[in-house]
């Protein structure tokens, strides 16, 4: 009788979730792509001016229940170092020049000698402004908007002035069977899905709730050092578009990865970045790229535990389209 109603439990498990499976739509095509636009979209669900999207899930209580994550007093930067020379995979990287040097003391000047957006650089997207569809941003911000504010009128960056602390899970898809090298890396062009990350849940034994941030680990900068750069085109592993699915059944604040999100190639007819205009424009799930997850993947994987507090803290720039940033997990 035991035995009869395990199985049947598990009979009944395998059922729903095969059936919700079948019942979600697919991501393929352009048009499953501008159909999911519209059905995920969170356009006026916190008011017309809303500028934080599902980072709303964020709340005060959600804080002080990450706060209480903090056990062993360990913290694990989840920034990349600052790439200071060019390189095959990205277009801008930082000058650093000495300006003066004397008995007093020393200083120098930083710049970009491109865009800090991109695939190299670790940063937050805004919510608005960065990518649109259509000629809009999230809950409607027009191009034309932008074009007269001479930056982003609403949803910029700097709507995260007082910091982003919630609940942080990272996701470790080298822990998914046979998708990882025996280096510890997915190689470009693997895709992780809705159903690889509820996967992922029952590997790591964690499971995402509203407000949280979820960061996806490929290894993507310990294949960097291994084999050297390598160029976009030649793919990268990230997230299929229909993790955007995901984003809105779990409430999901923010994502991140240790490249620019989404899988390349997309898997999406002729869309190049979808998960892009999903998240930051559809749902208004904002989006940090180019993060490093090496070493908080081993912390994670000796503690035994994928949940930590996490805490970032974009620089105050009045109607910034993103900002460079330093995300720090503290278990």
């Amino acid at each position: 009788m035991r035995f009869a109603r395990c199985l049947s439990a598990f009979i009944t498990f395998v059922f729903v979730f095969t059936f919700s499976a079948q019942e979600r739509p697919s991501i393929e095509t352009n048009e499953d792509f501008h159909r999911a636009m519209e059905d995920l979209s969170n356009w006026g669900r916190w008011g017309p001016e809303d500028e934080l999207g599902q980072a709303n899930f964020i709340t005060r209580e959600k804080r002080v229940q990450a706060a209480g994550l903090v056990r062993e007093g360990i913290t694990v930067s989840l920034a990349h170092d600052v790439v200071q020379e060019d390189a095959v995979d990205t277009s801008a990287y930082l000058n650093r020049e000495v300006v003066r040097v004397s008995p007093t003391g020393a200083s120098d000047r930083l710049s970009y000698t491109g865009s800090y957006h991109g695939t190299i650089h670790s940063h937050l997207d805004s919510l608005d402004c960065h990518i649109m569809y259509e000629g809009n941003g999230y809950n409607g911000v027009s191009f034309e908007e932008v074009e007269a504010a001479n930056g982003c009128p609403r949803g910029s960056i700097y709507a995260h002035s007082n910091g982003v602390i919630t609940r942080g899970i990272l996701f470790d898809a080298t822990l998914l069977p046979g998708r990882a090298t025996d280096e510890g890396w997915l190689e470009p062009g693997t895709a992780i899905t809705y159903d690889d990350l509820v996967a992922l849940e029952e590997i790591q034994g964690v499971q995402v709730e509203a407000g949280d941030v979820i960061l996806l680990h490929t290894g993507r900068w310990k294949r960097r050092e291994a084999l050297g750069a390598w160029p976009t085109s030649e793919g990268v592993a990230g997230y299929h578009a229909d993790v955007a699915y995901f984003l809105k059944d779990r409430g999901v604040a923010m994502i991140g990865h240790d490249m620019w999100n989404d899988v390349a190639p997309s898997g999406v007819g002729d869309i190049s970045l979808p998960l892009h205009s999903l998240a930051l424009v559809s749902l208004g799930v904002s989006i940090f790229d180019n993060l490093d997850f090496t070493e908080v993947a081993d912390v994670a994987k000796e503690l035994g535990r994928y949940e930590f507090l996490f805490m970032a803290s974009p620089l105050r720039i009045e109607k910034g389209m993103g900002s460079p940033l330093n995300p720090i997990a503290t278990f």
